[in-house]
């Protein structure tokens, strides 16, 4: 499986380097993390519990950061156990770009791969839920580190359906 995609945060490149680096960030953002710690300046060890249809699993696992040239860019590469669930391995190569002092571009290329019972579960679904944790991951960064930015008032229903919630 593969995924590319871009995530406007809301602060400096800096900012947003350090907040990458962090695992406590990282915990609070990557959905179902249960624990992420740093185990030397370039690796991790983590646990996270996900669902993908029918299957949940606790997968335990390690996370390495190379190709480092802060704060422009970083590969993470990381391979995890779910026991009869599967396993899954994976990387992502990072990179910032400043749109702004204060406005960071972050660009991400996934490749993933499962084994086991998730494998069987089939590509669909499995490329449907990576990316929605992909975007739920993306979006709690963006506010962790760039602070909620608000979304634009949405015009009030209008017809049956203004009249049925109240807006109208």
């Amino acid at each position: 499986m593969q995924m590319n995609d871009s995530q406007r945060i809301p602060a400096s490149k800096e900012k947003v380097w350090a907040a990458l680096n962090d695992p406590e960030i990282l915990k609070q953002c990557i959905p179902g993390c249960q624990s992420l710690d740093m185990t030397s300046p370039t690796e991790m060890t983590a646990t996270v519990v996900f669902k993908v249809g029918p299957v949940k699993a606790t997968f335990g696992g390690k996370v390495t950061l190379s190709d480092l040239d802060p704060p422009n860019s970083y590969r993470i590469s990381g391979e995890g156990s779910g026991g009869v669930a599967g396993f899954a391995k994976g990387g992502a190569a990072v990179r910032l770009e400043s749109e702004s002092p204060d406005v960071t571009i972050l660009h991400y290329e996934v490749v993933a791969q499962i084994g086991g019972k998730l494998a069987q579960l089939g590509a669909r679904l499995i490329d449907s839920t990576a990316k929605k944790l992909a975007g739920e991951f993306f979006k709690s960064f963006g506010e962790v580190v760039g602070g909620v930015v608000e979304a634009p008032a949405e015009a009030a229903p209008k017809g049956w359906l203004g009249k049925l919630t109240g807006a109208a």
